[in-house]
């Protein structure tokens, strides 16, 4: 009797030469490793870093979860999954969960945080709470039982890091290098024009106010237009100071950047401003922003005046 079986979305598309397999592109890190060692911080840090992250997940749910993620049209590519002793039984099925993984084609690593008897301890202690595999018994009890069930799994991790010494933010610093990589290319930055007359925004990191420049409003033939138009960027650009503001600005912006991404400051929001937001302010914007990309760095840019009626600028 022939046997038949379904096939996930993953497998499925594994068999077809036509299609890139969505699982080509798909990865799945476990955080995992010792109670109090900053697996919540670490997620925090992952999802920051654009992640899907799930805590508590029992093994056995991942694979319909990236049987899910893996499906046609599902934007998720990178799923993070907080595995700890709190699953219980649960925590056994992991290595047959990731040899079905690993059949489905899946990037999967896992990343262990570890630390010292001693932290851990205090660290417990400063938050009064019981251990999870304490069971009424002393915190040290727990703590090496724990670090019993997981020295395999430790042993077999891709990543292991002690937080022992770690601050929040060393931690955090420290999985961007593990992931992204170190320096300022881990620094996500956000450009957005906006005009002074409609309030200075609040939510900026530095605000620039270019209306130095002369305003293309007062040129008919450009009003009607905005900085988005090539007729008013070369208009700005080609304007008396303004590369040399560019210059300047983009040399401040990149010492500022690199010592963000030292302090783990990952992501930067700059506002350039002028009257109405419609023109200078735009042109300057996206001008700045290519200058960033050409430096490696990840920029988007926005402009929050430009649903305004035009005739306001």
């Amino acid at each position: 009797m022939a046997e038949t079986s379904e096939q996930s979305p993953a497998t499925a598309a594994a068999g077809n030469g036509d299609r890139p397999d969505p699982a080509d592109s798909f990865e799945v890190l476990l955080i995992t490793g010792m109670s109090g060692a900053g697996r919540t911080h670490a997620a925090d840090a992952l999802e920051d870093m654009g992640w899907y992250v799930v805590d508590n997940m029992p093994p056995k749910l991942l694979i319909p979860l990236v049987d899910m993620m893996t499906s046609s049209g599902s934007k998720v590519h990178k799923l993070a999954a907080v595995v700890d002793v709190r699953s219980r039984s649960y925590f056994d099925d992991l290595s047959e969960v990731l040899s079905h993984l690993d059949d489905l084609g899946v990037k999967t690593r896992i990343l262990f945080l570890d630390a010292s008897n001693e932290v851990l301890i205090k660290r417990y202690e400063s938050v009064r709470r019981p251990h999870p595999l304490q069971h009424g018994n002393r915190l040290i009890d727990g703590i090496l039982e724990e670090r019993t069930l997981l020295a395999n799994l430790k042993e077999h991790a891709d990543m292991v890091i002690d937080t022992s010494s770690l601050s929040i933010h060393q931690l955090s610093t420290k999985l961007y290098e593990a992931l992204l990589g170190s320096g300022p290319t881990t620094v996500s930055v956000h450009i957005f024009s906006f005009g002074f007359k409609y309030g200075i925004p609040i939510d900026a990191d530095f605000v620039a106010d270019v209306r130095f420049l002369p305003n293309p409003y007062w040129v008919p033939s450009l009003r009607e237009l905005t900085g988005l138009d090539k007729p008013v960027s070369d208009y700005v650009l080609s304007s008396k100071g303004a590369k040399e503001f560019l210059d300047a600005y983009q040399r401040a912006i990149s010492i500022a950047i690199d010592g963000y991404a030292r302090e783990d400051k990952h992501y930067v929001t700059i506002a350039i401003g002028c009257t109405g937001g419609q023109h200078r302010s735009v042109a300057m914007s996206n001008a700045l922003a290519e200058r960033l990309r050409a430096q490696g760095l990840s920029v988007t840019v926005s402009a929050r005046e430009l649903h305004r009626h035009l005739h306001q600028a």
